[in-house]
């Protein structure tokens, strides 16, 4: 994590305080960064750099798994021992969501910024869509969000938070959703559902879909090519950050 400052934040989850890593980078305004997968692996670093770089500072919870690698292949045996997290929940979010609530609100604080932005992807990409319900999170994108595992036409979110996002969304813009085509884990279905939610008398949630059959949008599988799929998501993202942060 060369560049990185590292500080830690405590806040509840499910009514005990966890404490969790920090790791901070760039300057600008504030975006929260949300892990994919257990451990921080070097494509997300990468892309936190590219954030810090296009003049934002970068925010970036380290809630379990290695620093410069990423561990999928226990995703499942880990997420189940930890209480954070409710991989296979419908229509409910994750206890983690509360922490990361609080999070938004400490980073405003903290920056002195009134907006905060945030991404997530794989794992925490369901978070981006409840967390923009948070008076100060003015941005929110869900790359790839996957959650409810093995309910991929279900959102991993309540009623009562679809109702808040919905009135956040009407209130703040709309927000936008990344995946691949022929992505097997955040499918048509998962995107369909998002639509049902939140499209069905206006445009909350702008859902794009890319050619092609890999995952991870904006960081495993980004081409930074110009003019590659991945790499017009990533300026349209950072586009997005800048006109609703005020950047």
């Amino acid at each position: 994590m060369d560049g990185f400052a590292k500080t830690i934040f405590t806040a509840p989850v499910s009514g005990k305080p966890k404490t969790y890593d920090i790791y901070r980078i760039g300057a600008g305004p504030p975006v929260i960064l949300m892990q994919e997968l257990p451990g921080i692996g070097e494509e997300v670093i990468a892309l936190c750099h590219r954030l810090a770089d296009a003049g934002f500072e970068v925010w970036a919870p380290h809630w379990f798994g290695p620093l410069g690698r990423t561990d999928a292949g226990n995703l499942g045996r880990v997420l189940c021992m930890r209480r954070e997290f409710q991989i296979f929940a419908k229509r409910k979010s994750s206890a983690i969501v509360d922490w990361m609530r609080a999070l938004c609100v400490h980073v405003a604080e903290m920056t002195g910024y009134g907006r905060v932005g945030v991404i997530g992807m794989c794992l925490s990409g369901n978070f981006a869509l409840t967390l923009i319900a948070e008076a100060n999170v003015w941005a929110a994108v869900a790359s790839q969000p996957s959650l409810a595992i093995r309910a991929r036409g279900s959102l991993h979110m309540s009623d009562e938070e679809i109702a808040a996002s919905r009135s956040a969304l009407d209130a703040k813009g709309a927000m936008h959703a990344y995946r691949f085509e022929d992505d097997g884990f955040c499918t048509g279905e998962r995107f369909a559902a998002i639509d049902a939610a939140f499209n069905d008398d206006a445009v909350r949630v702008v859902n794009h879909v890319i050619a092609g059959r890999g995952h991870a949008v904006l960081s495993r599988h980004y081409d930074d090519t110009p003019g590659s799929p991945t790499e017009a998501a990533m300026r349209e993202v950072i586009a997005y950050l800048r006109q609703q942060l005020g950047a």
